[in-house]
């Protein structure tokens, strides 16, 4: 059982940053690939990040990439999300996700746990 908390989301003008950081419980964080989805109101949850339990792997949404950064420190049992150049529309509830063994995938049916969401509100 994997349990995650998200935090560092909040109101940021367009053209800013955010990094949102996803801590898991348990003993077993580095045997998880790790992914951040996004759902904006009214919108399906949809792919942004992965990273493969080693971290040697990352995977990005072709609307996120060059822009965000997905990364792990598995000694503090933690990914993170560095959003730079916050356009309006990555405004969204964001959620970390677990994948027990997983490579890194953009299918949320791959994942086995999910965090509450943390709000980000990016004004233009």
């Amino acid at each position: 059982q994997v349990q995650l908390v998200e935090s560092g989301g909040g109101l940021v003008q367009a053209g800013g940053s955010l990094r949102l950081s996803c801590a898991a419980s348990g003993r077993t964080f580095s045997s998880y690939a790790m992914g951040w989805f996004r759902q904006a109101p009214g919108k399906e949850r949809e792919f942004v990040a992965a990273i493969s339990w080693s971290g040697g792997s990352t995977y990005y949404a072709d609307s996120v990439k060059g822009r965000f950064t997905i990364s792990r420190d598995n000694a503090k049992n933690t990914v993170y999300l560095q959003m730079n150049s916050l356009k309006p529309e990555d405004t969204a509830v964001y959620y970390c996700a677990a994948a027990y063994l997983g490579p890194g995938s953009s299918s949320r049916q791959e994942y086995d746990y999910w965090g509450q969401g943390t709000q980000v509100t990016v004004s233009s």
